[in-house]
């Protein structure tokens, strides 16, 4: 299948690009370039060629010839999202309504759409399920919701879009981000021997693994149209729903020595588990190959073998907010976001 993979160079993008190529697909990646500096390690994994470009730049020529459109390239996080929330929407929502409008206009026949179980925001210890209610919190979770409203109309005989609710990713990349739970965790649990920690850590959270993301959507190229037409899924495995605490107590055993602290309660209201019935049922192939203590054991040796520091770890590259933050500072990018 000829796939257009947009956020190549990005956190997920970078390895679920290798993840498709080895399934067989003739991959084309695309990318803004905004993150491309945080470069972590070398890897011999294979990466598509790429070309650079904002989505919304994207003309509906440029999407012919297709046969799946892949879009990972979205303001990437809910601190990120809430820097500039008309901005958010603008790329969130409507750049990837557009984006969804000119791929069927192309006669792409798949659009996976990466969501998030973070569109459930507040729902409690009741893991949600597809169909269950979204409470979102956020710009970031907000538009999520949207796009998955508005482009579920277009399904047809010949369109065929599938939302992919990802869990809170993590694990190891070359282009690595330290502004998610575990792989955070796991770079202060190395470089510190602590784990600190401002809230009491009882929220829940659903967690998994970016390969185990790849694998989800090389999994729906692959699925017979019925399976996948205009269906939402849940990404994760239902024994990787973790309190935040337990995440830290996971880490923090792992490294000798490791002191781990507790504070207060938090102020940050997400908190919810999610039911991964329907995935690991009706997508054919699909199961999670990873846990949190397998993933942070990856990062841990990879901290080791690279040889990980302090500088690395607080460097602009690896997280989202900062880079952006960089980028606006240093009049690169506009109060849109576009490259000057």
């Amino acid at each position: 299948m000829k796939v257009l993979l947009t956020g190549c160079d990005g956190y997920i993008g970078v390895r679920m690009g290798n993840v498709l190529l080895e399934r067989g697909h003739d991959v084309t990646g695309l990318d803004s370039g905004f993150h491309r500096v945080g470069w972590l390690y070398e890897s011999a994994e294979r990466r598509p060629q790429v070309i650079t470009r904002d989505t919304r730049a994207v003309t509906v020529d440029d999407l012919r010839g297709y046969d799946a459109l892949v879009h990972l390239a979205e303001v990437s996080n809910d601190p990120v999202g809430e820097l500039n929330q008309d901005v958010t929407y603008k790329i969130n929502h409507e750049g990837s309504l557009r984006l969804a409008k000119l791929a069927k206009e192309a006669g792409i026949e798949r659009f996976i759409h990466m969501s998030s179980c973070s569109v459930y925001g507040a729902a409690g210890e009741q893991p949600s399920r597809e169909g269950d209610p979204t409470v979102p919190l956020t710009s970031y979770a907000k538009c999520k919701v949207l796009i998955e409203q508005e482009v579920s109309p277009l399904a047809d005989d010949t369109f065929s879009p599938t939302f992919m609710r990802n869990a809170t990713a993590y694990g190891a990349s070359p282009r690595q981000r330290f502004d998610l739970v575990v792989n955070d965790l796991a770079a202060g649990a190395f470089l510190n021997k602590e784990i600190r920690m401002a809230s009491d850590g009882t929220p829940w959270r659903p967690f998994v693994h970016i390969l185990d993301i790849s694998h989800a959507v090389a999994c729906v190229l692959d699925a017979p149209r019925d399976v996948i037409h205009n269906e939402i899924f849940n990404v994760g495995s239902d024994r990787s729903n973790y309190q935040v605490r337990q995440i830290a107590e996971i880490i923090g055993d792992l490294v000798p020595g490791c002191n781990v602290v507790f504070g207060d309660s938090s102020a940050d209201k997400r908190n919810y588990r999610a039911d991964f019935t329907k995935i690991h049922e009706q997508l054919p192939g699909f199961e999670c190959a990873w846990d949190v203590e397998r993933g942070a054991k990856d990062l841990l040796d990879i901290f080791e073998r690279i040889g990980f520091n302090e500088e690395l770890y607080q460097f602009r590259g690896h997280t989202r907010i900062r880079q952006i933050k960089h980028l606006l500072d240093t009049a690169q990018i506009d109060d849109d976001f576009f490259w000057l």
